[in-house]
């Protein structure tokens, strides 16, 4: 189909029943809605399952008996109700399954506000539950972005039979911008030896149990499954880094600010670049090998802590100095990260 204008959780939605995703449950929550309500007239069309459940708890609970019968199965949430989805996340992984999971963010500590914010990325990239496990995180920074790395997510759970979780926010999610819906496609739910499925009497039924009860070397099975992740699926885009004295690591909306501020300052002469992490699980440590020259780092974030800004000492071997520049109550703006650049390359005597 041609380029139409959708809001971005629309989008997604949208995205999610072309990838064959034929069952949702969910829970509404601001500033993700959108996706319930889209779904929950749209799932029909396609002949797919729509459930608005009681509770996040038993929207993330659906999705993995969904999963377990070979269905493409979906649950969305903002940062409250994602929270509540951390145990049904850790047995998702637990039991092999996959599943996708999208965190539309908001600001806050607790219940917070309805705005955009990006908050949640301890969360997302720390495994928030109970357990010793890791998920591989998207991060969308346009509607477009929202409906391709939604395919992308459900062939990901499916390649590694994990959850996929996608880092969307408020701003993302509500902006209107054209997009194209990919292509659809049909999900057999039988294509799948390990699902269960009815069987005669008499028959061995299948089940699906927690991996560290069945599997002989259930350690290494999982050190080797994330070893592939981290190798494999590191995706990044780098702007104007390879000369860039200072660069800027950002993801989501505030990307969008950081690409306009790198071109703003290199036509002051300040020599910026941008890492935007697209994998913020398996961070993407491969794009910090461009950045040659760099002096400094500096993370935009929605978020007060900085919250990034330990995954980029990681990567850079903790040989230059990191710093953030943000805030929960508003998107950064370019004259500001300006400022905070100029501020710690005079740091370095640059």
């Amino acid at each position: 189909m041609g380029k139409v204008l959708f809001k971005g959780n629309e989008a997604l939605a949208e995205a999610a029943l072309a990838a064959g995703c034929r069952f949702y449950s969910g829970y509404p929550i601001t500033p993700q809605t959108e996706v319930l309500e889209y779904l929950s007239w749209r799932m029909e069309d396609v002949g797919g399952v729509f459930i608005q459940a009681e509770s996040e708890l038993a929207g993330v609970n659906m999705v993995l008996g969904a999963s377990a019968a070979g269905a493409r199965a979906l649950t969305t949430s903002a940062g409250p109700g994602f929270s509540l989805k951390q145990e049904g996340i850790s047995y998702l992984v637990a039991a092999d399954l996959p599943a996708v999971i999208v965190d539309v963010m908001r600001i806050g500590t607790g219940l917070g506000d309805i705005a955009q914010g990006q908050g949640d990325y301890w969360q997302l990239t720390r495994g928030g539950g109970h357990g010793d496990y890791h998920t591989l995180v998207l991060a969308p920074a346009s509607v477009q972005e929202n409906a391709d790395l939604m395919v992308e997510a459900f062939d990901l759970a499916e390649k590694y039979r994990h959850p996929v979780l996608i880092a969307s926010d408020a701003a993302i999610g509500q902006m209107i911008e054209a997009v194209e819906i990919p292509e659809f496609r049909e999900h057999d739910i039988d294509k799948y030896d390990w699902s269960i499925k009815g069987c005669k009497k008499g028959c061995e039924q299948r089940k699906i149990q927690n991996v560290y009860y069945t599997h002989p070397d259930y350690e290494n099975y999982l050190r080797e499954k994330y070893d592939d992740m981290e190798r494999d699926e590191q995706r990044y885009e780098n702007i104007q880094v390879e000369d860039a004295e200072l660069v800027l690591v950002a993801y989501g909306i505030s990307s969008r600010v950081c690409r306009e501020t790198v071109e703003l300052a290199r036509e002051e002469g300040l020599k910026l670049g941008l890492i935007r992490p697209i994998t913020l699980w398996p961070f993407p440590v491969k794009a910090f090998e461009e950045a040659k020259n760099a002096k400094a780092f500096l993370t935009v974030e929605m978020n007060i802590l900085g919250q990034m800004t330990d995954d980029v000492r990681l990567a850079t071997g903790g040989k230059y100095p990191v710093d953030h520049f943000g805030s929960i109550f508003e998107i950064p703006e370019s004259d500001g990260i300006i400022a905070k650049a100029k501020e710690m390359l005079k740091k370095e005597g640059v």
